[in-house]
């Protein structure tokens, strides 16, 4: 054999020897293991108890929303008056209890205080007299009758006296105790009256429950909306999950609360996640998700929660790393 076919021939043999050598060594030999999964987020319907018009809505699709920002509202001009009916029914019956709770007025005592006088005058004038006419009785001046009868007005002027004072107490009391605690019942209820009316206003001015993103906006100001039918849909950054299925050899590492780690295009470095929920019954892997060097088919569904989940997208696929790969 001729040096130029013997090294041809060797040339060919070292290139063979190494595509095999890569194919059985290489990186492609044995890609990483992965399991395969998506992002899904439960979405919120936000609605009003009530029916009514559309006056507002502050928020637009895809805008950022945080914990109780508003996200619309209603005509709220009836159940603003029913408020601020309400409202003074209050002032009305915390009135009423202050009046039953206090005396009268210090005019109207005043009128006691002048009968009192009058009364104690009509005691002395009526003692003067007993003390006059009784020494006169003994002396046998006047009848025994006489005697008795200055004895009897004496009685009467100081019995109304103590009726006078009597008066004069009662009214610096206030209302009778049964009288007090009905106006206290009363100050209640319209309290809860008017609890009630701000309620029912406050709902119909919904705010976020959570921090999310605005899925969808389906009314606009001025178009009528049904009871509790959505007006904005959100999707919360607590809400968002990743789902991927574990093949029933590997379910024994994965526990509630677990760490994992996994990615996805254009999310950047890998990312972690804690699972959150393990299907108790096993499925059958599903036609549209395929595991990569997956030896069964029968799978476990896990459900795992994000950090940041704000930024990523329901429906888009991740790669979870297994966790004897982590290790």
């Amino acid at each position: 054999m001729k040096p130029v076919v013997r090294i041809g021939a060797a040339v060919v043999a070292v290139v063979v020897v190494g595509a095999v050598a890569w194919r059985a060594f290489g990186p492609s030999a044995h890609p990483p293991h992965r399991l395969s999964g998506y992002v899904e987020g439960e979405t919120l319907y936000v609605g009003a108890s009530g029916a009514g018009l559309v006056s507002t809505v502050a928020v637009r699709r895809g805008d950022r929303v945080s914990a109780g920002q508003p996200l619309f509202s209603l005509d709220a001009s009836q159940l603003a008056a029913a408020r601020d009916q309400a409202a003074a029914q209050v002032a009305i019956a915390d009135a009423q209890l202050k009046d039953a709770e206090k005396g009268q007025r210090p005019q109207e005592l005043a009128v006691y205080d002048a009968e009192r006088a009058a009364a104690q005058a009509q005691v002395r004038q009526a003692r003067a007299d007993y003390d006059r006419i009784a020494p006169l009785v003994r002396k046998g001046i006047y009848a025994p009758a006489r005697l008795d009868q200055v004895k009897a007005a004496l009685d009467t002027a100081t019995a109304n006296a103590a009726a006078v004072a009597r008066r004069k107490d009662v009214g610096t009391l206030g209302a009778r105790p049964d009288a007090v605690n009905a106006a206290r019942a009363a100050v209640a209820s319209a309290r809860e009256a008017q609890a009630a009316a701000q309620n029912r206003l406050d709902l119909i001015s919904p705010k976020a429950p959570t921090a999310a993103r605005v899925q969808d906006v389906f009314y606009q100001a001025g178009e009528w909306t049904a009871a509790n039918q959505p007006v904005v849909a959100l999707l919360a950054d607590d809400r968002v999950r990743l789902r991927f299925f574990v093949p029933e050899a590997e379910m024994a590492r994965y526990r509630v609360g677990t760490a994992i780690r996994f990615d996805c295009d254009g999310c950047g470095p890998t990312r972690s996640a804690r699972v959150n929920y393990v299907s108790p019954r096993p499925e059958f892997t599903p036609p549209v998700i395929y595991s990569r060097e997956a030896r069964q088919r029968l799978v476990f569904l896990v459900e795992a929660r994000p950090e940041g989940g704000a930024t990523l997208a329901p429906g888009q696929p991740v790669d979870i790393t297994p966790l004897e790969a982590s290790r």
